[in-house]
């Protein structure tokens, strides 16, 4: 699958052929994306700053499932909602651009609110 479209069409069918759409509610699919997250930061529990940019190959792919679940969610749940997550990913940008001007920002990890 090589764009958004193709994932949010192939998660729908999925669900629909067997009948969970009943199940997919935003509220349930949000309460499913938090535990996915849950999930996927349990591999970085405890691991130093160094050790989370260099994972084994095994606990890297373990990651990659993981986001992959997490990612079906979010499709999930902007499709439910009738979001096009491509524009608000866009929109989105656009605000952070406007919050965080590079020459006040770079190199600082504070808050937009925290800077003159």
């Amino acid at each position: 699958m090589k764009d958004l479209e193709a994932v949010r069409q192939r998660v729908a069918d999925f669900a629909r052929v067997r009948d969970w759409e009943q199940f997919h509610s935003p509220k349930n699919l949000v309460m499913a994306l938090s535990v996915e997250v849950g999930e996927l930061m349990e591999h970085f529990q405890w691991l130093t700053e160094a050790q989370s940019a260099e994972l084994p190959a095994d606990k890297h792919e373990q990651v990659a499932r993981e986001l992959a679940d997490v990612q079906v969610y979010l499709v999930r749940l902007a499709d439910r909602l009738g979001i096009d997550i491509l524009a608000a990913v866009t929109r989105k940008m656009q605000e952070n651009e406007s919050k965080y001007p590079t020459d006040k920002v770079r190199g600082s990890a504070r808050k937009y609110n925290e800077y003159e």
